[in-house]
């Protein structure tokens, strides 16, 4: 690609944002770098300059970037996504679910995370790998779960209905977030859903 890039960094940590961008248009195929600190801001800021490629936080202050994602893909869907997170994880189905072309972590050195954004931009997929964050790889329990949470059952109600204690639902539900890359129930029967592990 000849044409220089225009990124745009969305995360809700001033001095990540500002990292990234400093760290960014310091690239010679960067042409500018914009940032936001939550949706509704990425979608102006989208608008306003087309970017070629968006470097998204998975968790932003009381949104999910992978709700973001699918925003931005559904206002722009020529533009590249790559998620990325300090903290916690996607599967590579659920971010492609949500428009991504990539996942990474914050841990990974910055000359990685730089030549991230250039790989998704020009086309490709770039995931960290995680084996233990597929949807995939629920456990059979774990499943039974996740269909009694999209039910709308609470931790008493599944713990009663599948003869189990509700610490052990709890670990079960934690384990479910973990392998999901979700926070809550309703992100992670949205993740369910769009993996077709319930329906």
């Amino acid at each position: 690609m000849d044409e220089r890039l225009r990124v745009l960094v969305v995360d809700d940590h001033d001095v990540v944002h500002w990292g990234f961008r400093l760290l960014l248009e310091r690239q010679s195929w960067v042409e500018s770098c914009a940032a936001a600190t939550n949706g509704r801001e990425a979608l102006a800021q989208a608008e306003r300059l087309r970017p070629h490629v968006a470097l998204v936080d998975l968790f932003l202050q009381g949104e999910s970037g992978a709700e973001v994602s699918e925003e931005l893909r559904r206002e722009h869907p020529e533009m590249r996504i790559l998620l990325i997170s300090g903290a916690g994880r996607i599967s590579p189905a659920v971010a492609r679910a949500a428009g991504a072309s990539g996942f990474v972590s914050k841990d990974w050195g910055a000359a990685d995370v730089v030549r991230a954004v250039r790989m998704v931009a020009l086309g490709q997929e770039v995931f960290a790998r995680a084996p233990d964050s597929s949807g995939a790889n629920l456990t059979e329990r774990e499943r039974e779960v996740i269909a009694l949470i999209a039910q709308g059952n609470t931790n008493a109600e599944i713990a009663k209905e599948l003869y189990l204690s509700p610490h052990t639902v709890k670990e079960h539900t934690s384990s479910i977030y973990r392998k999901l890359g979700v926070r809550n129930r309703a992100e992670a029967v949205k993740a369910a859903q769009r993996l077709g592990l319930i329906t």
